[in-house]
């Protein structure tokens, strides 16, 4: 089957290691995995424009659902090469609902904009997707989408870290979670040693949220950066995703609230278990137990003395790597990249 992805990828952010790794079970399970598009040196993924013999388009939304090559042409062709029933769309923001607000994240910033995007979608396909398993709307399905590749896996190793916390992703809508996990570590801040905040809008807002009205998107306590320590870096390419993490003895697990409200899962769910760290999650207790397993709950920031958890990380990295391990095991038969895909054939095939 050949299978071409749409997909809107950035240099430093986003699902760009997920779809290297369909592309490299398709070579491996007989079928043929694309990107729309044309190469970039900078964004290492399977481009190409060629429509020819495609079984199905999959649309993969994240923050917009323009293309990044191409124009209004591409979008005939695109929906051209395939019947509708061949086409998927992949919503991987939870916008394929009405307008949502949860502790100031929210999908939409008007019900018009709702409208639009649901209507948008509609016309594409009757294949409507979400990366949880509780979707809203009757229409939609789950496909997780998002996978736990075994080629990422770094060794837990924590005799020389760079970091004694480390975390890689922007700052958007991500202060909710991140200020409980900084709060928690300011009463051991001298144990800890360095904190890293890897990506956009750590130290300041980025250059374009101004003009974009997207301010209270990158919220932040500067105040409480500084007063602690913390060191905001700027961002890396997706490539060095896992490195990045694996410098840090534990890397927070925080999510936008609209995401955990919608309990949905995203590229970091898979791709922290990979790195050489131990996660931290902070996150709903359920929400832990049905992703990660029953032992992975010894990894959630309690609400009570969350710093005794912290410093129990650190004292004891290699008793908490032993629960990494287990969750490694399972994600590896369970979210693979072959896995991913089987699922993805079945969804076009049905």
């Amino acid at each position: 089957m050949k299978i071409v992805f749409v997909y809107y990828a950035y240099e430093n952010q986003g699902s760009e290691l997920d779809l290297q790794g369909y592309v490299r079970a398709g070579r491996a399970m007989g079928h043929e995995i694309t990107v729309y598009g044309w190469p970039n040196p900078k964004i290492p993924l399977a481009y190409s424009p060629q429509l020819a013999g495609a079984d199905a388009v999959v649309f993969v939304f994240e923050w917009t659902t323009s293309l990044l090559h191409g124009d209004r042409l591409d979008w005939l062709r695109l929906v051209a090469s395939v019947p509708r029933n061949r086409r998927v769309v992949i919503d991987c923001d939870g916008r394929y609902n009405d307008m949502i607000n949860v502790h100031g994240d929210f999908n939409h910033r008007t019900a018009a904009e709702s409208v639009e995007y649901v209507g948008f979608c509609d016309e594409l396909t009757d294949k409507i997707y979400q990366v949880t398993p509780r979707p809203l709307r009757p229409n939609v399905g789950t496909f997780l989408f998002h996978i736990y590749d075994p080629a990422w896996e770094a060794p837990l190793d924590f005799s020389a870290k760079d970091f004694g916390i480390a975390y890689v992703g922007h700052s958007k809508f991500r202060w909710h979670g991140m200020s409980q996990m900084l709060r928690a570590a300011e009463p051991i801040r001298d144990r800890i040693g360095r904190i890293g905040l890897f990506g956009y809008g750590w130290d300041a807002l980025p250059d374009w949220a101004a003009s974009m009205k997207m301010e209270d998107v990158y919220k932040v306590d500067y105040d409480l950066m500084k007063r602690l320590g913390i060191e905001a870096i700027p961002p890396i390419p997706f490539s060095k995703v896992i490195a990045s993490m694996s410098r840090g003895i534990m890397n927070p697990v925080v999510y936008r609230p609209l995401f955990e409200h919608l309990g949905m899962v995203t590229c970091r769910t898979y791709e922290t278990p990979a790195a050489g760290t131990i996660p931290v999650f902070v996150l709903d207790r359920d929400y832990v137990r049905s992703v990660f397993g029953e032992a992975a709950l010894e990894l959630v920031l309690p609400p009570d003395r969350p710093e005794a958890k912290l410093a129990d990380v650190l004292a004891r990295p290699q008793h908490y790597a032993g629960i990494v391990r287990g969750i490694r095991e399972d994600f590896r038969v369970n979210h693979s990249p072959e896995a991913r895909l089987r699922q993805l054939v079945e969804i076009i095939a049905a």
